[in-house]
């Protein structure tokens, strides 16, 4: 497998579809970037796809997302919640650092966020508008 610098976390969101998963677990095995999540992630995408499947049982996502982890091991987040603003807004800037050239500036980054309908993402990152 081929390993690249680049790290993505896959977010509820993007693992609550099935095709979807499958397809960024296809992703995450390529080796063209780290594929991450956290135990979090994981509760929070099973939660919601059994408040809205009634046809699946715990037993059975749990079993996707142990087939995950043996899929792609090591690679859980611990706490994800507890990371302090200057961590956070540090690994942004050296994110931005590899870019060679930031296809986007900041503000249409977050007006982005906002028409994607991630307001508290926007307003939580626009805090720090003149340091990212």
């Amino acid at each position: 497998m081929r390993h690249s610098p680049f790290t993505v976390i896959y977010d509820a969101c993007v693992l609550y579809p099935a095709p979807l998963r499958d397809f960024l677990m296809w992703l995450g095995l390529s080796g063209r970037f780290r594929a991450r999540w956290s135990r979090e992630i994981h509760e929070e995408w099973k939660r919601n796809l059994l408040l809205n499947r009634q046809d699946l049982t715990r037993a059975q996502l749990d079993r996707t997302s142990d087939l995950m982890d043996r899929a792609i091991p090591d690679e859980f987040i611990d706490n994800l919640f507890d990371l302090d603003a200057a961590a956070v807004v540090s690994a942004a800037q050296r994110q931005r650092a590899q870019l060679v050239h930031p296809s986007i500036d900041v503000d249409r980054y977050l007006d982005i966020l906002l028409r994607q309908g991630l307001v508290q993402t926007a307003k939580a990152l626009a805090t720090y508008r003149g340091i990212l």
